[in-house]
């Protein structure tokens, strides 16, 4: 009996996108959160005293800023060398062999698949056949799978492949194949990478997605890691999910519907990331909040969100200190009755909500506000411009209904003094 750690999409050294910086943001953990990851997958194997190491596509996320990323990795399968531990790597569309400029000579631990064909690893002591081959170039589309070489007779065989398989909504279209593909090669497991959520496609043989070993941004939520796989007389007696994450990404909707104060609001919001950090014991998280529902408070809190999200990032901060940092904080409440409605302002408030309805059903329009939001943003801090994406329709219809609840909260206000 064997044991083997299959893991994909490590995207070493590639930066985690979208968490803010501000006051208590652990910014240099968090940028290092990669490499920390990568040592608990070497830790876990050396540990568990693993047979061999499989690591499916996209170790890097592109060429090397520097050599510091090669001599990381360098170190690290320089322990599983002192091990006894191997390593056997296929390159994926992020580190094709087009696009890795730098490299440095790796322990002789480590096999990395050829690009030019496809290859098998044996490992005679245990009766196991790893086939296998690289990307190329980034924009691999031909169906690698075809081409992987027939199973050798009396081993395991273990068909390592970077690919969207059948296609995955959020992922690049590479290396397409379908189940019956994989199926008809006639190996005992196929250890695939490209797709960061862990997904198990097929039991017999079994084929699996192990996820990435660190969610980078906040699509990739919830527990990050790889694949254990166990062996007994050239069957799979089990496979199980080991977290390797040092940083989980996590989204926290928060209804405020039954909130009738904004002390409710705020007892709501705590209680909700209490719950959570409750939930998810020591781990450190990044949290995108969601606040929703039908509220009264919808237009003062669009209209104050710089304020509520500093707010909810003190509330992140008591709930779990220095374990709780808030990534975004999305307005997606909808008021309870129109601001406009309830002013008893016929004029300048209709007036503007016709307007900018204008805008949102009219194309033209919308494109010629997009012209000139980007030419406003050229004149604006760089640290503010990373945080603007205009040519997102969804971005753009957001930034109009803030604005919309910010000038009705004004007018609706003025005409309330007068």
């Amino acid at each position: 009996m064997f044991e083997f750690i299959h893991c994909a999409d490590i995207h070493l050294d590639s930066p985690l996108r979208g968490l803010e910086r501000y006051e208590g943001a652990p910014v240099e953990e968090i940028r290092l959160a990669t490499r920390r990851a990568l040592i608990n997958m070497v830790s876990l194997a050396i540990e568990r005293s693993v047979s061999f190491v499989i690591i499916a596509g996209d170790l890097f996320d592109g060429d090397w800023k520097d050599y510091n990323t090669g001599l990381f990795f360098v170190n690290q399968m320089a322990r599983l060398r002192e091990a006894s531990i191997p390593v056997y790597i296929v390159k994926g569309n992020h580190d094709a062999a087009n696009k890795i400029t730098k490299a440095l000579k790796l322990p002789h631990n480590v096999h990395t698949f050829s690009h030019n064909r496809p290859q098998t690893f044996r490992l005679d002591d245990i009766n196991v056949a790893l086939h296998g081959q690289s990307f190329a170039t980034v924009a691999t589309q031909t169906n690698l799978a075809l081409g992987y070489p027939e199973p050798v007779k009396g081993f395991f065989n273990i068909g390592v492949l970077h690919t969207c398989a059948t296609g995955r909504e959020g992922h690049e279209t590479c290396a397409p194949c379908s189940l019956s593909d994989l199926a008809s090669k006639g190996y005992d497991y196929w250890a695939l990478g490209h797709v960061h959520k862990r997904e198990v496609l097929a039991q017999e043989p079994l084929i699996i997605f192990p996820g990435n070993i660190q969610g980078r941004h906040a699509k990739e939520t919830g527990a990050k890691g790889c694949t254990i796989v166990s062996v007994d007389d050239k069957l799979v007696a089990s496979q199980s999910f080991a977290e390797l994450c040092v940083l989980r990404w996590e989204t926290c909707s928060i209804d405020l519907s039954e909130a009738q104060s904004e002390p409710e609001v705020i007892t709501t919001i705590q209680a909700a990331l209490n719950e959570l950090a409750a939930a998810t014991d020591e781990m450190p998280l990044a949290i995108r909040v969601e606040l929703t529902g039908d509220t009264k408070f919808n237009t003062a809190l669009r209209s104050q969100s710089e304020y509520w999200t500093n707010q909810i990032r003190a509330l992140g901060t008591d709930a779990a200190r220095d374990r709780i940092w808030i990534e975004k904080v999305k307005f997606e409440t909808k008021e309870t009755k129109p601001a406009f409605e309830s002013a008893n302002l016929d004029g300048p408030v209709h007036e503007l909500a016709a307007l900018i309805e204008e805008f949102r059903n009219d194309k033209d329009e919308m494109a010629v506000l997009r012209s000139e939001l980007e030419e406003i943003e050229k004149k604006l801090p760089l640290e503010v411009k990373g945080q603007l994406d205009w040519h997102s329709q969804e971005f753009l219809l957001e930034a109009l209904n803030d604005a919309e609840d910010i000038l009705v909260e004004r007018l609706v206000t003025k005409g309330r003094r007068e």
